[in-house]
This record gives structure tokens, sequence and C-alpha cells, in this order.
């Protein structure tokens, strides 16, 4: 997994993954982000195969570390795990979309929001095999 310029460094405040309220914190983001994807009619449809315990599981693991957390990532290659899944960037932006609202809903600042939302797009690419995420 590679990681963002500034992973690693903290502020005065934590790093972001402890301004999110660590393992707790990201477990409560992922568990009520995933209800709205799962949930969700044009994402819906590339989760129906998968086991929502490993799913959950995995994205616990990729957030915390991508967020600057104390885990490592053990999951495939992004670009090997979405390969072939035909994810386009609109499906992408539903999906920040998606991680937007929540984040707001949990009481994110706003500050954190556009940096947890930075972190996750630089893997746009490996997701969607590609391209920009404007559509």
């Amino acid at each position: 997994m590679t990681t963002h310029p500034d992973a690693g460094a903290a502020t005065e405040e934590g790093t972001l993954y402890e301004r999110l309220g660590g393992e707790k914190g990201v477990g409560v983001l992922i568990d009520r982000f995933y209800e709205k994807v799962i949930a969700d009619p044009e994402l819906a449809p590339f989760f129906a195969k998968a086991s929502l315990v490993n799913l959950l599981k995995m994205q616990r693991e990729f957030f915390a570390a991508a967020l600057d957390g104390p885990q490592n990532y053990s999951g495939l290659a992004l670009a090997s795990a979405h390969a072939g899944r035909h994810i386009s960037a609109s499906n992408f932006s539903r999906y920040v979309t998606l991680l937007l609202d929540t984040l707001t809903e949990i009481g994110v600042k706003p500050r954190d929001i556009h940096a947890v939302v930075d972190r996750i797009a630089m893997y746009a690419d490996d997701i969607t095999g590609g391209g920009s995420i404007g559509g």
C-alpha cells in the first residue's frame, strides 16, 4: 500500500487516525459508512457476493492504515482486488459522497473530513483502473 506524503506526520493533536478516535472511531466510521454503501442502489451490486464480516474487517484495516494508524493493511493490492469489477469514476464518486455524508454525521471536524477524503481519493486510479474521478 502506498502512503500519503504526509503519512505518519502527527500534529500536536495527533495523527488523523487518532483525531478520528483511533480503532473505535474508525470502527464506527466503517460500520455506518458501509450501512450506506450496502444500501445504495448504485454501489450495492459490487458487494452482493462479499462476506460482510470480511469486508468490514478489511475496510477497518485499510482505513486505519491509510489514516496513519498503527495497523498494516494485509489485503490484496487495491488494483488487484478491484480488477475486472468495472468500477467507474462515477461509482467511486458516489462512494466518496457517502463517505463525506458519514464523516459529517458522526461529527468529524471539516478539516479532518477533507483530509480523510484526500487520503481515500489517492487510491481512485487503483480502484477504477485509471482515469479521473470526475465521472
